[in-house]
């Protein structure tokens, strides 16, 4: 006989453990299906060497909402982080380097020794990311707003300039209404080009800025930080409130297909042939695999299967994680320890070469001159690493899904080792303070934790794909064409990252159908 509940959640990342504890604290019986052996998805703590513990494709935390955290109870259950300072830390081919601080002063005085209109012109950037949060944030915890209404909620001269900015403009063209200083510029556009396929002067890259500018840290307005012990730290305490709560977490219960009769979804068939039945299920993978595969096209109308088709999934990171027997000693700041160490670092010296790395990929060639963004977690939670020793983790942009020629398979380890040599221009003693080393292809991404294309995101952020348009104009309040099956991945609003907003409000538009009667 099937097993019955409540509700099914297929996904046991971060946003279908949300949903899990929301959904079981308001007394429905939950259970949550992951695929793999391990709790979290792509936010996962592993060991790539004795002792060595590193955040195997997520790695920082900004966006993940302050309500979760509190109603949810997650410090209780574990959960700890640490806001890092600096937050950037940019060193250049010439020597120079460039820190971005917590504190917008001290920030400003660096940027002085680079170009002192760029200093004051600091603060207006500041104000301009704040004025957007102001009128954008409120949105993150509900449901999307209809294009229009949205629109109408940028009142003013300086608010319709603000939303001119975000979905007309490249990164590459707002830095340069601000700062003159290429320094400056390459130091503040890596936001931009996290997780697309885009580079920092595609048209539509100053919304992905704008979609990380806002989320705190321990309180911290716009701090980024880490999850002590790891990202999975986030996972396990998101899994032990959800069972807390009540629900059940499974791993290693891969779902072959969703099963529906009469246009309801009615459970799940596991690959291991098990069936699950359930009032409502709640789909966490990306909009392709959930309505492409698990569902298929004959069960969906086909203008939906249409649209689903053109939403663009486009993976271009690849991860190489190192074990290390000593930190990076930079050219540009000598020294086997301090600030330079503490928060990301990004090697990239101007937006120009960014573009030429985007240019590469977007011909299905893995850049040949990547930037790299780097975090060394052990340096400020020594949990992660033997003592004395430490975790790198290092992203690549670009490393594009689909390739011109070749296999990842093939090319992984090559295209690691092309990663060193970029990294050994900033700080020559890498490659003999590696110990072990772990690359993560895009393919990798696919096949190991269930992302489309390799698209950490769930779908490109860009303005077309955001809102009311994600996925689809029409199926954006997380109610999907076929009964009783819900998206919240991040393939749905407000999008791609650790938010857990998807999650959360998927799970509010479930009770408010269970309250009305429309799932029993």
């Amino acid at each position: 006989m099937p097993q019955a509940v409540d509700v099914l959640i297929i996904g046991g990342g971060h946003n279908g453990l949300v949903a899990a504890g929301y959904l079981a604290k308001a007394g429905l019986k939950v259970t949550v299906l992951e695929r793999r052996a391990v709790v979290g998805g792509a936010c996962v703590t592993e060991e790539i060497h004795p002792g060595f513990h590193v955040s195997s494709t997520s790695y920082v935390v900004s966006m993940f909402r302050p309500q979760l955290i509190r109603e949810l109870e997650l410090e209780r259950f574990g959960y700890r982080t640490i806001a890092f300072d600096p937050q950037f830390f940019a060193p250049f081919p010439d020597g120079k380097h460039l820190f971005i601080w917590q504190d917008t002063e001290r920030t400003v005085q660096e940027i002085a020794r680079f170009s002192k209109r760029d200093a004051e012109a600091y603060r207006r950037w500041g104000e301009f990311w704040d004025g957007l949060a102001e009128i954008v944030e409120p949105t993150v915890l509900a449901p999307p707003p209809p294009i229009a209404d949205l629109a109408g909620m940028f009142r003013g001269p300086e608010a319709e300039e603000i939303l001119r900015s975000l979905l007309l403009k490249s990164a590459a063209d707002l830095l340069d209404e601000y700062f003159e200083s290429p320094y400056v510029k390459a130091a503040l556009v890596p936001g931009a080009i996290a997780g697309s396929l885009a580079g920092p002067m595609t048209p539509g890259t100053a919304f992905i800025l704008g979609h990380h500018a806002f989320g705190e840290v321990n309180g911290i307005r716009g701090a980024w930080g880490y999850v002590v012990g790891g990202i999975g730290g986030l996972t396990q305490a998101l899994a032990r409130a959800a069972e807390h709560f009540g629900a059940t977490v499974l791993t290693g219960a891969s779902v072959r297909r969703i099963l529906h009769r009469d246009g309801r979804a009615i459970g799940v068939e596991l690959e291991d042939g098990h069936t699950w039945e359930a009032k409502a299920l709640l789909a966490t993978t990306d909009p392709h695999r959930t309505f492409l595969r698990l569902v298929g096209r004959d069960a969906l109308p086909a203008e939906f299967v249409r649209g689903i088709e053109r939403f663009q999934l486009r993976g271009a990171a690849l991860k190489v994680n190192l074990a290390l027997r000593e930190l990076p000693d930079f050219t540009a700041l000598p020294g086997k320890r301090g600030p330079q160490h503490e928060g990301l670092i990004g090697l990239g010296p101007t937006i120009e070469y960014i573009e030429r790395a985007y240019d590469d990929a977007k011909h299905g060639i893995p850049s040949r001159e990547p930037y790299l963004e780097i975090a060394l977690q052990s340096v400020v939670d020594p949990t992660v690493a033997p003592p004395g020793q430490h975790t790198c983790s290092i992203s690549i942009k670009y490393a594009p899904y689909q390739l011109a020629r070749g296999h990842w398979d093939d090319l992984k380890e090559r295209y690691g080792d092309t990663v060193l040599d970029v990294f050994a221009r900033y700080a020559p003693n890498i490659r003999e303070a590696v110990i072990a080393r772990q690359v993560v292809s895009p393919l990798d991404m696919e096949r190991e934790f269930g992302l489309t294309h390799g698209d950490v995101f769930h779908g490109m952020i860009l303005p077309g794909q955001m809102f009311s348009f994600r996925p689809v104009p029409g199926w954006s309040q997380y109610r999907t064409p076929l009964k009783g099956l819900y998206l919240g991945g991040s393939g749905a609003h407000p999008g791609g990252g650790i938010l857990g907003a998807p999650g959360y409000n998927a799970a509010q538009a479930i009770l408010e159908d269970w309250r009305e009667g429309k799932l029993h």
